[in-house]
C-alpha cells in the first residue's frame, strides 16, 4: 500500500514553518580573498564569488595566495579568479612559499598579510578555517585575525582526504546553474589538478547538496564565522 506521506512535506496544523534567518550586508565594495594554495578559493567559495561579484559590479577584489608563484599553478589561478570574479577589479598576488611548509615561513606569510592590510579595508574576507587539517590552511587561518581584527571573515571549507569537515554556521544558497558554472570553471582552469581523487563533479556537487539540505535549499556553499555583530 502506498505511503501517503512520501513525496510531500509534513505540516502540523496551526504551526508555521520557520524560515532560516537571512542577514544581508549593507555594502560589499571591497572583498579580500586569502588562500594557501592556488585553487583553494574557487573550490571553497567559487559559487559565492560568482554571485557576489555579479551583484556588486565594479567591486574591488584583493587576493593573496601563499604558494605557486612562477609555476603553471599561478597561471591557472590568475585565469580562474578572473573568471570567478566577473565585473570586478581584481588585484592578485601569488607568493612562492613551498607547499606544506608554512610553519617554517611564518614570518614571511605574516608580513604579506600585514602588507595587504595596509592597502585595504575589506567589507568581507574569505579565508581558510583554523580547524582545517592541512597545516598551510590552518596556519593562514590563524594569521588572519592578527591583521584583520574587526572584519567579517567567512571561513571556507575544502573537501579532501583528511576527515576534517566541521559543521558550518553560515550558508549561501546557490542555484543549480551557478553551481554548474562553478564546477565547469574549476575543470577548465585547473587542469593540473585533474588527477586528484577529490577533484571531480561528484565531490563538488555532493558537498553542495548536503549544505543545501542544511539550509533548506537545493545547493549551497557553507562557511564558518567565529565572531560577528548584528544591529537592529
Amino acid at each position: 500500500m502506498p505511503n501517503p506521506h512520501v513525496g510531500r512535506s509534513l505540516e502540523v496544523p496551526g504551526v508555521r514553518r520557520r524560515a532560516m534567518v537571512r542577514l544581508l550586508p549593507e555594502r560589499c565594495e571591497e572583498i579580500l580573498l586569502l588562500g594557501a594554495h592556488c585553487d583553494d578559493l574557487p573550490i571553497g567559495a567559487g559559487g559565492t564569488l560568482l554571485e557576489l561579484c555579479r551583484a556588486n559590479p565594479g567591486a574591488r577584489v584583493i587576493a593573496l595566495v601563499l604558494s605557486g608563484a612562477g609555476t603553471v599553478r599561478e597561471e591557472e589561478e590568475r585565469a580562474a579568479l578572473t573568471a570567478f570574479c566577473p565585473k570586478a577589479e581584481l588585484d592578485l598576488r601569488v607568493l612562492d612559499l613551498p607547499d606544506g611548509r608554512l610553519p617554517t615561513h611564518w614570518e614571511r606569510a605574516k608580513e604579506a598579510l600585514e602588507e595587504v592590510r595596509q592597502r585595504c579595508d575589506p567589507d568581507v574576507i574569505f579565508a581558510p578555517v583554523a580547524s582545517d587539517a592541512h597545516q598551510d590552511h590552518r596556519g593562514l587561518a590563524r594569521l588572519v585575525p592578527t591583521a584583520f581584527r574587526d572584519h567579517l571573515t567567512l571561513g571556507y571549507e575544502i573537501l579532501k582526504w583528511e576527515s576534517d569537515l566541521a559543521q558550518p554556521n553560515v550558508f549561501v544558497p546557490l542555484e543549480r546553474e551557478v553551481l554548474r558554472q562553478k564546477v565547469d570553471l574549476l575543470h577548465a582552469h585547473y587542469p593540473s589538478q585533474h588527477g586528484r581523487t577529490w577533484f571531480d563533479d561528484e565531490a563538488f556537487l555532493g558537498l553542495a547538496r548536503v549544505r543545501g539540505v542544511q539550509c533548506n535549499s537545493r545547493y549551497a556553499e557553507a562557511f564558518h564565522v567565529a565572531k560577528t555583530t548584528v544591529g537592529f
